[in-house]
C-alpha cells in the first residue's frame, strides 16, 4: 500500500486540493474494499468512503504522522461503517445468495475477480450472524489482510478482544459453510 509522504500531507493541511485529490485517488479502492466487505451494499459502501473522505479532509490537522496513515483511514471508515451498520436494518441473506456462495466455491478459477454484487452476497451470506466486532475483525484480518497489530490499532481493541473475535467469526463462518455443505 502506497503510504503518504510528508510533502503531500503537508499541501492538504494547506488546503492543497489537488495534493488531496492524489490522497483520495490512492486510498478510495483499499477504502471501498472494506466498506463493500463490512456493509454488503455498494451504495451503502460508497457513501461511507465519501463521508470517510470529508471527514479526512476536516480532520487532516488532527492526523498523528507518528501512527501509519492507512491505519488512520481503516479507523475511520470502520467506525463510519460500524455507525451504519447499527442504524440499519438486520441484512438477511437472500435465497439467490447461497446460490451465488455455491458457483463460487465450486469455481476451480481461483485467480477469478468477483463482482461487487457476487462479494455482496457471499459476505452477506457467510457473515450471518457474525456481531459487528466479530465482522470487523474478519474482515480486516482476513477479507483485507491486515495483521492482528494493525487490526488492534484501526479498532482500539486489545489482542485478546481481537483474537476472540477472530475466531468466533471464523467458527461461525465454518459452521456456516459445513451447514452448506462445504468442508
Amino acid at each position: 500500500m502506497v503510504q503518504i509522504d510528508s510533502e503531500i500531507l503537508t499541501r492538504c493541511r494547506c488546503g492543497d486540493k489537488a495534493a488531496f485529490r492524489w490522497v483520495v485517488h490512492t486510498y478510495q479502492q483499499m477504502l471501498f474494499s472494506v466498506a463493500l466487505k463490512m456493509l454488503t451494499n455498494e451504495e451503502e459502501a460508497k457513501d461511507a468512503v465519501q463521508d470517510t473522505f470529508i471527514r479526512v479532509w476536516q480532520g487532516i490537522g488532527n492526523y498523528n504522522s507518528e501512527r501509519p496513515f492507512t491505519t488512520w483511514l481503516y479507523t475511520i471508515i470502520t467506525r463510519l461503517c460500524i455507525d451504519r451498520m447499527k442504524s440499519a436494518k438486520a441484512l438477511v441473506p437472500m435465497p439467490e445468495d447461497e446460490t451465488v456462495l455455491r458457483q463460487f466455491a465450486c469455481d476451480s478459477d481461483s485467480h477469478r475477480r468477483l463482482e461487487n454484487s457476487k462479494w455482496i452476497a457471499i459476505v452477506r451470506m457467510l457473515a450471518d450472524g457474525l456481531s459487528e466486532k466479530q465482522r470487523l475483525v474478519f474482515t480486516l484480518c482476513q477479507l483485507e489482510g491486515l495483521s492482528s497489530q494493525e487490526v488492534e490499532q484501526i479498532t482500539s481493541l486489545d489482542s485478546r478482544q481481537v483474537k476472540s473475535n477472530l475466531y468466533v467469526a471464523r467458527q461461525t463462518i465454518r459452521k456456516r459453510l459445513i451447514d452448506l455443505g462445504y468442508e
